[in-house]
């Protein structure tokens, strides 16, 4: 599913101006929430990668043709309607010209409901989409799979994904914690894909470490309702910002919080 109209040819990187005006938007949304009171969001060296060496810079052209590709979250589930999931509301934040690939269960071992695992899912991909940058976020999904082949799935998926889109920048997006306390398994997904992440050169961004989910504001980002525990519309919306800030920082565009008003 196409999130804007397809623009043509590769674009200068103007990612320092376009995240600049994303950042100011999120100050000025994010004070108005009742879950803003987060940390500000760190370099790319401050991550969970613990004393593997700072990537360079997070480059995105303008108008940048984007794969967001995931589990239930990047499909939208528990929003009003799928596409206010957080990965179309962050499409429109940037500006960009979005493949949204996202099937509801599905992870690196697990099949999910409306198509097959990871690994499957990017083989099948078309390879025209030419994207600049991928984002491949979580999964929670195989929390109760793992560890079993856990790492040798993740390393088959990517291969497949290098191969197929070797000019593209990849961003890693671990799991999210949809129900708290976070679980063992989760968390030690977490520190997996951040480790295999950073040996690819590729980035990587943990709502785990970066405590985007809290006590403080889970009942404002999780949706409960039987069947549920999604992000609720609202909680997609505040899942763009987060994400929008993050690559801001990876971008090593100034170092603001999310939440801080203008020259704060």
């Amino acid at each position: 599913m196409r999130a804007s109209d397809p623009t043509p040819g590769r674009r200068f990187p103007l990612v320092v101006l376009v995240l600049a005006f994303t950042v100011l938007a999120i100050s000025l949304v994010s004070a108005a929430r009742p879950w803003a009171a987060h940390p500000s969001v760190g370099a790319a060296d401050e991550g969970a990668t613990g004393g593997e060496p700072a990537l360079p810079p997070l480059a995105v052209p303008e108008e940048a043709r984007v794969l967001i590709f995931g589990d239930s979250w990047v499909y939208g589930s528990a929003a009003e309607v799928p596409t206010l999931g957080f990965a179309y509301v962050l499409s429109d934040i940037m500006g960009w010209d979005a493949t949204v690939d996202g099937v509801r269960g599905s992870g690196y071992l697990k099949a999910g409901i409306d198509g097959p695992d990871y690994g499957t899912r990017i083989a099948a991909l078309d390879p025209s989409l030419d994207p600049d940058l991928i984002i491949v976020e979580g999964s929670i999904n195989d929390r109760r799979l793992y560890p079993d082949g856990y790492r040798e799935a993740v390393g088959s998926a990517w291969d497949t994904l290098a191969a197929t889109f070797p000019e593209a920048s990849v961003v890693i997006l671990g799991p999210a914690p949809h129900v708290l306390p976070v679980g063992a398994a989760t968390t030690a997904i977490d520190a997996d894909l951040a480790t295999l992440a950073v040996a690819r050169g590729w980035w990587y961004v943990s709502p785990l470490t970066e405590g985007w989910i809290r006590p403080s504001n889970y009942f404002d980002v999780i949706d409960t309702g039987p069947g549920n525990d999604h992000p609720s519309t609202a909680g997609h919306a505040y899942l763009a910002e987060r994400l929008a800030a993050s690559l801001a920082a990876l971008s090593e565009l100034p170092e603001v919080s999310a939440e801080a008003p203008l020259g704060g």
